[in-house]
């Protein structure tokens, strides 16, 4: 075949170039050389065709040009075959909506989004072709959207593709948790064909985890994933269950997120206090280069750093295993940038989750989770797949080198000078109808306070107030803090006197600068380990009287603490005394039990 081809194509060029192959026959050839791994020559044939000037039909060799100009990694080449195409024949959607792929690619948001909302109002849902283009044009903008945070826009062009066909599975998953973004409440309301029912059913396990703490709730939605997306989950093992045999154990960790991230501020001080004489340290990323300090760090606290973003999950896998790594740890779980098809291959005879989703991964190729015993109590463990990996104090590192900008004034930050001031530092998502009900009731019986909240994108702000208002609070006393340099994120709480956190999702890293910056957090603890991590944290600095265990008590704890300045005051007191002198802050005592809990895991493998 391959030959026949090689011996053709002199011909097929000659004929091209004279105008005197037909399109049909051009498709054809250019398809052959295609198979035959010959994509360069089939442009080079579009393109002695296309010098012929024609009257009918070249848009499509144009289009055709243009989707092998995106397969080999030329964006602009194939960018200029769409607009060529559409040129000739701009009703052609086809073109428009790969035109829109092409933008996005080489960061045209505006382009690509004008593209599609081209493609969106001209194509017609009452034929086949023009209905499965639709959507994928809807369907594109809500994604591409809801990277960009327009969540209003994103959630406007998911809900027409919903009416449009609300068997989507994908698509509700993200119209819902776009919904949570904004506080658009209630979260799963039905649409025509999509009942509550239907919609908590497809609830992805990351918008789940801050809608509810039922275990068997999360357990199911992490479990549908595996089945849907993974296929189950289960594939040959490229590594057996035995000990590799090195003088050092090799640990490799997988990540998106070395970055300006909250896994990575977590876990660089980890990354550089490995005992080097007993570990080897290997990084696989796939990170997006930000060129932040923190990335600069990371990089140089292991041994080996490998980007895999140019291979796909088996041969990511296959390199992996090809450097017998003894652990490995996955810093994703069900998070955005997540690869869990590495891991189904069993690259390492030990694979662990860690930080990146506060829930069961519920991967059948993940052995364990770090938690500790407040996180996950032995009698919740049966709702995890993972087997928990106990921590003697605190499953949560962190990073004692963070830096602390200067103390804003209150007045910089609209705060009031005499108020007292509840805060609340959690992405948006977070915030649920029943904690803000509790939250308004706090501020209506503690007068002089107000709620400080992150503002994590347009919408969030406008229907918190809106909310606030028909509960009968003052909008006003919501004051809304824009996102800032970690630096200066820390420095605001200083500002602060009390942060009252989220339920069922609790703060994480947020609640560990909270702690760390002197600020008592008032959580309210349930059974999965998002609504615990707070209270591992309390626990572990030795504040256990800051963890409550039902909204009752939470809010009649708030109220009491902010009319209680001396008890405030002692436990600023006792913080300070913490980031000294407790387990939530010793970072090496941390490192030293893991790299313990490590090395009688890989003790345990067969020789």
């Amino acid at each position: 075949m391959t030959a026949s081809i090689h011996q053709n194509l002199p011909a097929w060029l000659e004929q091209a170039w004279q105008g005197k192959l037909s399109l049909l026959e051009l498709t054809s050839a250019a398809e052959g050389l295609v198979r035959a791994g010959h994509p360069v020559a089939a442009v080079a044939l579009y393109r002695a065709w296309l010098r012929v000037p024609r009257t009918s039909h070249d848009h499509l060799a144009w289009f055709n040009l243009g989707a092998l100009l995106a397969q080999l990694d030329d964006p602009a080449g194939a960018r200029d075959a769409y607009l060529s195409a559409i040129a000739r024949a701009p009703g052609f959607l086809q073109a428009r909506f790969n035109l829109g792929l092409v933008y996005e690619r080489l960061g045209h948001s505006d382009a690509a989004i004008g593209q599609w909302r081209t493609v969106a109002r001209l194509a017609s849902a009452a034929d086949p072709d023009g209905r499965a283009l639709k959507l994928l044009a809807l369907n594109n903008l809500g994604r591409h959207l809801e990277d960009l945070k327009r969540y209003a826009e994103a959630s406007a062009a998911l809900t027409e593709s919903l009416l449009i066909e609300p068997d989507q599975p994908d698509v509700i998953h993200h119209w819902i948790f776009e919904r949570a973004k904004q506080c658009l409440w209630p979260v799963h309301e039905p649409l025509p064909g999509l009942d509550v029912d239907k919609l908590w059913a497809h609830t992805s396990a990351l918008a789940m985890i801050a809608m509810t703490d039922d275990p068997q709730a999360q357990l199911a939605a992490a479990q549908r994933y595996v089945r849907d997306k993974l296929g189950g989950g289960i594939r040959p093992a490229l590594a057996q269950p035995r000990a590799h045999g090195h003088r050092r154990i090799r640990i490799g960790y997988c990540s998106s997120d070395f970055r300006q991230h909250p896994v990575a501020m977590l876990t660089a001080e980890l990354f550089e206090l490995h005992d080097r004489s007993a570990f080897e340290l290997y990084a696989f990323d796939w990170t997006p280069e930000d060129a932040s300090p923190l990335r600069q760090r990371i990089k140089r606290a292991f041994d080996h750093f490998i980007r895999i973003d140019g291979l796909d999950d088996e041969a990511a896998a296959r390199l992996i295993r090809s450097h017998e790594i003894d652990v490995l740890v996955d810093l994703h779980g069900q998070t955005m940038g997540a690869r869990p098809g590495i891991f189904t291959w069993r690259p390492a005879p030990i694979q662990i989750t860690y930080l990146g989703l506060p829930a069961t991964t519920g991967f059948p190729f993940i052995d364990y989770v770090i938690a500790d015993r407040f996180l996950i109590p032995p009698e919740m463990a049966p709702f995890y797949t993972e087997k928990p990996l106990y921590m003697p104090g605190v499953y949560q590192v962190s990073d004692r080198r963070r830096t602390v900008g200067p103390t804003p004034s209150r007045q910089a930050c609209g705060l009031p000078e005499q108020a007292f001031v509840f805060c609340c530092m959690n992405n948006n998502y977070k915030i649920t109808p029943a904690m803000f009900d509790v939250w308004m009731r706090i501020l209506q019986q503690v007068p002089a306070s107000v709620l400080w909240l992150l503002a994590d994108n347009e919408q969030a702000p406008e229907n918190l107030v809106r909310e606030a208002v028909a509960r009968g609070v003052d909008p006003a006393r919501l004051i809304f803090a824009p996102r800032t340099s970690p630096a200066d994120y820390l420095a605001r709480y200083a500002l602060a006197d009390l942060f009252l956190d989220t339920f069922p999702f609790n703060a994480g890293t947020t609640a560990n600068d909270a702690l760390w910056m002197g600020l008592p957090v008032l959580t309210l603890s349930g059974r999965t380990f998002a609504s615990r991590m707070a209270g591992a944290l309390l626990t572990a600095a030795g504040v256990p009287e800051l963890i409550t265990f039902d909204a009752a008590t939470y809010e009649r704890r708030a109220i009491e603490l902010a009319n209680r300045p001396d008890e405030l005051a002692g436990l600023r007191a006792r913080l300070a005394e913490a980031r000294e002198a407790s387990p939530l802050f010793d970072i090496p005592g941390w490192v030293q039990a893991y790299e313990a809990r490590l090395k009688e895991l890989v003790a345990q493998l067969p020789a």
